[in-house]
């Protein structure tokens, strides 16, 4: 792994998101530079398959058993969608293991003038790592990324349990 990283999306998308022009409030407040302490969030990586992407995926659903060749398919298949996946993950950089992540799917609809619609999916957060608003960091993210790429809306469906 001594080359760069490989990612979904470019990070530049990222560098001035405004968590600030998000509806979540995070109280010690919190940047895309300054997350939290050891923490660093970013595009979903081909090299996160070693890093423990799939398994924190485990903590919300089924994954099944995924091969690195598999991985690495569908990996190229998400990118080759341009403009479409912006899976981003927060990383503890000190365990390089990534222990959040959340999606946003940029759907291209002809209403509202061709406009385009951003669903959030798969969030989840390491059970290590709950209370830390990290859940509420991952998604706020996508919110002001959304409304950067023109999302004219944004929608998240989860079960009535993970309703707060």
């Amino acid at each position: 792994m001594g080359l760069a990283d490989e990612y979904l999306y470019s990070p530049d998308v990222l560098l001035d998101l405004n968590l600030d022009n998000s509806s979540a409030k995070f109280n010690p407040k919190v940047s895309m530079l300054n997350p939290g302490e050891g923490l660093k969030v970013r595009p979903l990586a081909k090299e996160d398959y070693e890093r423990g992407f799939l398994q924190l995926l485990g903590e919300l659903t089924s994954v099944g058993d995924i091969s690195r060749e598999a991985w690495e398919a569908r990996f190229d298949d998400l990118k080759a969608c341009k403009n479409t996946y912006y899976i981003t993950v927060i990383e503890d950089t000190l365990l390089k293991k990534v222990i959040g992540a959340a999606t946003l799917v940029v759907e291209k609809k002809f209403i509202h003038a061709c406009g385009r619609v951003g669903r959030v999916e798969d969030v989840v957060v390491s059970n290590e790592y709950r209370g830390k608003q990290l859940g509420k960091l991952a998604v706020g993210i996508l919110q002001p990324l959304a409304k950067k790429l023109g999302c004219y809306k944004v929608t998240l469906n989860c079960t009535s349990c993970n309703i707060l």
